[in-house]
């Protein structure tokens, strides 16, 4: 008896909510105070998610299959990473001149 295919669609969604569930209990875990637009964003893509299967209605700003955009998906890891404690990566500095000391 062969299974089916999984759903891909479905997949994802479980992934994301899986995905989210996870950054709020590691922020528990670890006593980092989330933001209150954090949280609000945590919880409406929740809802989202489980409502229509993903949490954004523009077909361009996001795959298909996925159920997070780019921007969602980015920010969700922005937030995983501060529940983590982990640093944000180095700021990029502009072209800038390099001081004639180091010349000399």
């Amino acid at each position: 008896m062969k299974r089916k295919a999984p759903d891909p669609r479905a997949q994802a969604q479980r992934a994301a909510l899986n995905a989210l569930k996870r950054a709020r209990r590691e922020a528990a875990r670890t006593g980092v105070e989330l933001s209150d637009w954090e949280g609000e964003f945590l919880g409406s893509v929740e809802d989202r998610v489980k409502t229509y299967g993903r949490a954004f209605g523009d077909p361009e700003k996001g795959a298909p299959g996925q159920a997070l955009s780019a921007l969602q998906h980015r920010k969700l890891k922005e937030i995983s990473a501060k529940a983590k404690g982990e640093k944000p990566p180095m700021a990029r500095r502009g072209f800038g001149r390099k001081s004639r000391e180091s010349e000399d």
